[in-house]
């Protein structure tokens, strides 16, 4: 059998020291994780973080740089590759709807993250915020 990771795209935005977060329903719980999803068909990984940016928040972003890229083995055995992208918020629609499965988009303090740590979907949504504080930015050139 051939190894085919799925390809996921995550984006950090900060404003004023928040991030924003969504809270999701997965596997019958409540889960916290920034605006993430799969790629599709024909679109790129900035165009696929710009658009699960929108329907996991309404809220539109640009697409500033690249955090890392990450390789993660879920507890079922699936695999997950995971760019993680900065974002700056531009601005919120509220006359869409939020994507299936998402309670709400909010804005959470490192410290209100950590102190749900145990709501995290996976470690990628506090490893790809620390290294968003912590580590250099890589240009959008990076993906060809």
């Amino acid at each position: 059998m051939r190894f085919i990771p799925h390809v996921t795209v995550a984006t950090v935005i900060e404003k004023h020291g928040r991030f924003l977060m969504v809270e999701e329903h997965r596997d019958g719980r409540l889960v916290l994780n920034q605006p993430a999803g799969h790629l599709e068909e024909d679109e790129s990984l900035i165009n696929a973080a710009r658009r699960e940016v929108l329907e996991e928040t309404r809220c539109s972003a640009e697409i500033t740089g690249v955090v890392g890229i990450y390789l993660f083995k879920a507890a079922n055995g699936t695999y997950y590759q995971r760019s993680c992208f900065a974002g700056q918020f531009l601005q919120e629609h509220p006359e869409m709807e939020l994507d299936e499965g998402i309670v709400r988009a909010l804005w959470m303090t490192l410290d209100e993250i950590l102190a749900r740590s145990a709501d995290l979907r996976s470690p990628l949504v506090l490893d790809c915020i620390v290294d968003y504080l912590t580590k250099p930015h890589h240009s959008l050139d990076l993906f060809r």
